[in-house]
């Protein structure tokens, strides 16, 4: 068996000096090393009221090592138990490295380059080893190149989705000015503005009753579901009047006569409008052509004449305002686990009357006067 060291520094602490080191252990409010200190000296105690415990049961309650225990007797000897507690000052200051202009420019170009193979995304450490690599510096701590990512607000560790618009498309911008002069219209009732998107849920069912959230932990369930469907729906919203209806598809996808049916069912919603401005994305689907699959001629006309039709580009999403409405559904009534299409109908119908009692009209801001400063770069030039 292996002899411990003898102890070189031992302590005895006063009753007042036990009574101010368990503060400290019990107040919760200091750090842990701090923490970890005063519990390694009242256990190191050899006084009348202490417990004169061995370096090994301290460095099994603390996680010390035995070194660092003598240490920390050895400096409560030297300063008195309190300041024991704290770090002990460096003899000499740190070494700093100088971050001249060049190295903030080579920082700042390898965190907006691709990630290296091997890696999602640059990190700290992984910018700090490739400055070492290339040669531009002998040695850098992934703190500086932290400070130096501070000052010119990068993050290169977070990423995001966009719906990203082609350079000098004029289909593009033909399409985004025809969609923006709509919106700049004023508003008329006899000639609504209507916004139109599909969307579509997935239906999942429990294999295991949830846990309700308690004091102690927040509300969990399984990981484990089974896949019961999905369900297709169109959300149908009124910016200017400030209202919303969701529309179901009866085949649960984006058929022609999906949309057939929508539009019918709008077209009734709305019987005192001479004219409804419609405007949605431009999928297959969504052409006056589409009526005439699900309606006879007669009313495929008749419908055909009720609506003016307007599309947003491809990569151009944004310019709809049904996918506003679309992510505040999504967020507040259906960003959950539903097994079944009834059951998402009632959800979405509570959602619906809720939302309506107070409705709020969008007011869209950016106009094509916005777009040719702020989007130059889509214009083709000539």
């Amino acid at each position: 068996m292996q002899r411990m060291p003898a102890k070189t520094y031992r302590i005895k602490l006063s009753n007042e000096e036990r009574l101010e080191l368990e503060s400290v252990r019990d107040k919760g409010s200091h750090k842990a090393i701090k923490y970890r200190r005063a519990v390694t000296l009242l256990l190191s105690d050899e006084s009348d009221y202490g417990p004169a415990n061995k370096d090994s049961q301290i460095a099994k309650v603390t996680g010390f090592h035995i070194n660092s225990i003598e240490k920390i007797r050895k400096r409560c000897c030297e300063v008195g138990p309190i300041a024991a507690l704290d770090a002990k000052p460096r003899e000499t200051p740190p070494r700093k490295i100088k971050i001249t202009g060049e190295v903030e420019a080579h920082i700042t170009q390898i965190a907006c380059s691709d990630a290296p193979e091997g890696a999602v995304r640059w990190t700290l450490r992984l910018i700090a080893e490739r400055l070492v690599e290339i040669k531009v510096i002998d040695s850098i701590s992934h703190n500086s190149v932290a400070l130096v990512l501070k000052k010119s607000q990068l993050k290169p560790w977070r990423q995001k989705g966009w719906c990203i618009p082609p350079e000098k498309s004029a289909n593009f911008v033909a399409a985004m000015e025809d969609v923006l002069e709509v919106y700049e219209r004023a508003p008329d009732p006899l000639r609504p503005l209507v916004c139109l998107d599909e969307f579509a849920k997935q239906l999942l069912s429990e294999t295991r009753q949830a846990q309700p959230a308690t004091e102690n932990h927040v509300k969990r369930y399984d990981s484990e579901y089974v896949r019961e469907g999905s369900v297709t729906g169109f959300m149908i919203a009124q910016p200017h009047v400030g209202t919303r209806d969701v529309f179901f598809s009866q085949s649960n996808r984006r058929t022609s006569k999906d949309f057939a049916y929508c539009l019918d069912h709008l077209s009734k919603s709305l019987p005192e409008a001479q004219k409804i401005i419609l405007v949605m994305d431009n999928l297959n689907t969504h052409k006056e052509a589409s009526l005439y699959e699900a309606f006879g001629a007669e009313k495929a006309r008749a419908l055909c004449e009720r609506f003016e039709m307007h599309y947003t580009a491809k990569h151009g999403s944004w310019l709809n305002m049904a996918e506003i409405e679309i992510g505040s559904l999504v967020l507040s009534c259906l960003n959950k686990r539903i097994e079944s299409a009834e059951k998402i109908r009632t959800e979405v119908a509570a959602y619906l009357i809720r939302k309506n009692q107070n409705p709020v009209a969008i007011k869209w801001q950016f106009t094509n006067e916005d777009a040719r400063i702020k989007r130059h770069s889509i214009y083709p030039e000539f």
